[in-house]
C-alpha cells in the first residue's frame, strides 16, 4: 500500500474513516481498505462493532490490516463492540484491549473498565454517554485521550463542552447513515423468519443494510443485524464554520459501499481546501443510496431534518 497524500498540507480537520458497520465479504473489505490507504483520510477505525457472529475477519486479521494501514501513513484505532452480550464477547474485548500495539476506541462500559484497569489510553466511542464537560473530565481521569461526540449532540452543545479550550480532540459523526440503536435481537434474521443463532448471515446480502420505508414509500430506517440505522445520511459538509467554532478537529465518515472515495474527496476539498460545499453536495447527492441527507441533530433539531446546506 502506498500513501499518495503524504505531502499534502494538513487542514484544520483530520478525516477519520469510521468502522465498517456492515458485514462485507473479506475480499470486499480488503479492497475497500486498499483504497482508503490511498485516500486523504488520515485516521482509520477498524473492527467489528455490531455483531460477534460476523467472524470472517478475526483479531489477527484486523491487526495485520492495521499494520498495513499504519505503514501507509495512517493513524489506526481498533474499536470494540458496542453491545457486549456474552463471556465470549468479553474475552474478545479483553484480547483487543490488551494487544498494546494500537489505540482502542471503547464501545461500551466494559471496554472502559478493562482499559482503565490496564492503564491504556483510549478513545471514547460515539455510543458512550458524554453530554457535559465534567463527564469528559471524569473519563479523562480514566485515560481517555479523545472523544467521539454522541450522534444526537448538537454542535452548540459540543461547543459548550469545549468552551475556553477542548479537554481533548473532538470528533463528530459527519457523514453516513446514523447508528441509532442496538438490540439483543437480530432484526435482519427476524425479517427473514430466522432465529438469531441460525441467521445464515443474511446481513451479508445487504452491503448497506436492509432499507425500511414508511407506508407511503419514504425511506425511513435501515436494519443492520442487531443495529438500527437512519435511512438518511448525516452530512455536515455545509457546517464547516460551526464545526470549527465548536472546537471540533476530527470528522468521522462512516463507510458505505457506493463511491466512498468520492465522499472522502468531497470532505477533504470542502473542509481542508476551501472548495464550495454546494458543488460537493451535488456530487454526493448523485450517490445511489436512498434516504437523502440530514443534519438535524447537529443543529439541535429532529435528527431527520435537512437544512439543505
Amino acid at each position: 500500500m502506498t500513501h499518495s497524500h503524504a505531502g499534502a498540507a494538513p487542514g484544520p480537520f483530520t478525516l477519520s474513516i469510521g468502522p465498517v458497520l456492515y458485514y462485507w465479504p473479506r475480499e470486499t473489505l480488503m479492497h475497500f481498505y486498499a483504497e482508503v490507504a490511498e485516500s486523504a483520510a488520515l485516521s482509520v477505525v477498524l473492527g467489528e462493532v455490531v455483531c460477534s457472529r460476523r467472524h470472517e475477519i478475526k483479531l489477527t486479521d484486523w491487526l495485520a490490516l492495521a499494520r498495513d494501514l499504519s505503514s501507509a501513513g495512517k493513524e489506526v484505532v481498533l474499536a470494540t463492540q458496542a453491545l457486549i452480550e456474552s463471556e465470549a464477547d468479553l474475552r474478545a474485548l479483553r484480547r483487543m484491549a490488551e494487544q498494546g500495539e494500537f489505540l482502542i476506541e471503547a464501545g461500551d462500559a466494559s471496554a472502559l473498565n478493562r482499559l482503565s484497569e490496564i492503564g491504556a489510553p483510549f478513545v471514547l466511542g460515539p455510543h458512550l454517554n458524554v453530554y457535559s464537560r465534567p463527564a469528559l473530565q471524569e473519563y479523562q481521569r480514566f485515560g481517555a485521550t479523545r472523544w467521539v461526540a454522541p450522534l444526537e449532540l448538537s454542535l452548540s452543545a459540543i461547543g459548550q463542552i469545549n468552551a475556553d479550550a477542548p479537554l481533548m480532540p473532538t470528533e463528530v459523526f459527519a457523514y453516513g447513515r446514523m447508528p441509532l440503536a442496538f438490540s439483543a435481537r437480530c432484526f435482519t434474521a427476524r425479517h427473514h423468519r430466522l432465529s438469531k443463532d441460525q441467521c445464515e448471515f443474511r446481513c451479508r446480502d445487504d452491503a448497506d443494510g436492509l432499507l425500511l420505508s414508511t407506508s407511503d414509500g419514504q425511506p425511513f430506517l435501515v436494519l443492520n443485524g442487531i443495529q438500527t440505522q437512519s435511512a438518511a445520511r448525516t452530512c455536515l459538509l455545509g457546517h464547516r464554520d460551526e464545526l470549527l467554532a465548536a472546537g471540533v478537529s476530527r470528522l468521522r465518515l462512516s463507510p458505505s459501499s457506493v463511491d466512498f472515495g468520492v465522499v472522502i474527496d468531497a470532505f477533504d476539498a470542502v473542509m481542508n481546501r476551501g472548495k464550495d460545499a454546494r458543488q460537493a453536495l451535488a456530487m454526493l447527492d448523485a450517490e445511489a443510496l436512498p434516504g437523502g441527507f440530514s443534519d438535524g441533530f447537529a443543529r439541535g433539531r429532529a435528527g431527520l431534518e435537512w437544512s439543505g446546506a
